[in-house]
């Protein structure tokens, strides 16, 4: 999996790898996740210039996700996904804790998730409006009166 730039080194940056393994859109999100401290190599905080080897164990978090992965090749070029997928190697670990990250998502998800972002659209606001200014229910005020009059 090494291209013509690297095969001499037996090297790649971290950040170009993480961009060719299609972990990252952009080479430069790439190296903003490891300056904040996203991504570690063999268990230490890293540099975007660090040199990745194969057989090195990253670990990365992208969103609430973390991955373990273990580099099984090199490559400094961003190619089709199936290529990228072969550069490295989840451990099992790794993916259980996802599976079993994304089950708990499924069966109890984050209350704010389901909110609405932004303002109240007009319909919204139309259907608010009807709410407040609807009668009470039938009965509902009568049986909840507090008046003292009432022997």
């Amino acid at each position: 999996m090494k291209t013509e730039s690297d095969a001499g080194s037996g090297k790649v940056r971290l950040d170009k790898w993480l961009w060719a393994a299609r972990f990252f859109k952009t080479r430069g999100l790439s190296s903003e996740a490891i300056d904040k401290g996203h991504v570690r190599l063999n268990g230490l905080p890293v540099k975007p210039s660090r040199d990745v080897k194969t057989g090195d164990t990253l670990e990365l978090r992208i969103a609430q996700e973390i991955r373990t992965v273990v580099v099984r090749g090199l490559s400094g070029v961003r190619g089709p996904a199936p290529v990228a997928a072969l550069l490295y190697e989840e451990t099992a670990a790794s993916l259980k804790q996802r599976s079993e990250a994304a089950e708990l998502r499924r069966l109890a998800p984050e209350p704010a998730h389901s909110q609405p972002l932004g303002r109240p659209t007009k319909r919204d606001r139309r259907d608010i409006e009807d709410l407040r200014d609807a009668p009470p229910r039938d009965g509902w005020n009568d049986r909840w009166s507090a008046s003292l009059d009432d022997d």
